[in-house]
This record gives structure tokens, sequence and C-alpha cells, in this order.
């Protein structure tokens, strides 16, 4: 179930925020690659847990073990495999065919990226935070 935003989430259309697991190895290993694959700074980053996802009412279910991606975007709010693959597309290039993935049926695009997330420990290795170099600093949000 997507979380429902209080209000009107107003993301700027060239700056969509994903919206991850702070404790979490494999949503830290996420991000890292994002970032990396992202010269052109387009995505901005917060932690489920932080003051933004706070104030835009993005507000995770009481299970840990059930939280997922979440983008926020000019379109409004995507999770899972959904929010993934367009998080992946704004990246540009060639990873702009990720949008032609979203043609999968949404359960059994959400099936895959469901048995990811119940695995995320064991794929993700150690929770850890992913520490942005400075350069970087100014695109994760609090």
């Amino acid at each position: 179930m997507l979380p429902r935003p209080e209000g009107d989430v107003l993301v700027p259309a060239d700056h969509p925020i994903v919206f991850f697991d702070g404790e979490c190895g494999l949503c830290a290993r996420s991000v890292r690659w994002l970032l990396d694959h992202d010269p052109s700074g387009v995505l901005r980053f917060a932690p489920l847990q932080g003051e933004t996802a706070r104030r835009m009412g993005v507000t995770p279910p009481a299970d840990r073990g059930a939280w997922f991606l979440i983008l926020a975007d000019e379109d409004g709010l995507h999770a899972r495999s959904g929010a993934t693959l367009r998080a992946i597309a704004r990246l540009g290039g060639v990873f702009t065919l990720a949008r032609l993935l979203l043609l999968v049926p949404g359960p059994l695009r959400d099936g895959v990226y469901d048995w990811v997330a119940r695995h995320r420990d064991a794929l993700g290795g150690a929770p850890a935070c992913a520490l942005p170099v400075p350069e970087e600093a100014g695109r994760f949000l609090r």
C-alpha cells in the first residue's frame, strides 16, 4: 500500500526524490548505484526515517519488513517496482529503456520486487548508512 501524503506533494520535475530505508544495506547499495550512474545530479535522496519524508507525509508501514522504495516526482508518489524503474529511467541515456519494463503488469513486477525486499538483509549485507562524498552531500535531504 502506497503511503498517502497529507496535503500536496510538490516535487520539482528536475529533481525527483528517492525515499529509501536508511538502515538497509541493500538500499544503501542501491542509492550508491543511482548516484554513480547519475552524473547530471537529477535525483535527490531522503531516508524514510527522515524529516523530509515526515514533512511530505510519506509514512512507511509500521512493519519495517514491509518498507519499500518510494519515488516522489511531478506525477506524484510511486512505490516498489514502479518507483525503481522510474528512478532508473530518470538517469537518462540507455537507462530510459527502463520505462519499457513498466509495460509488464504491476503485480508481476512487484512480485519480483517483494521477493528481493523480503531477502534484502541477506542480499545487501550489513545495514549501513551511505555517507555521501562532499560533492554529493547537497543531493541528500534529511
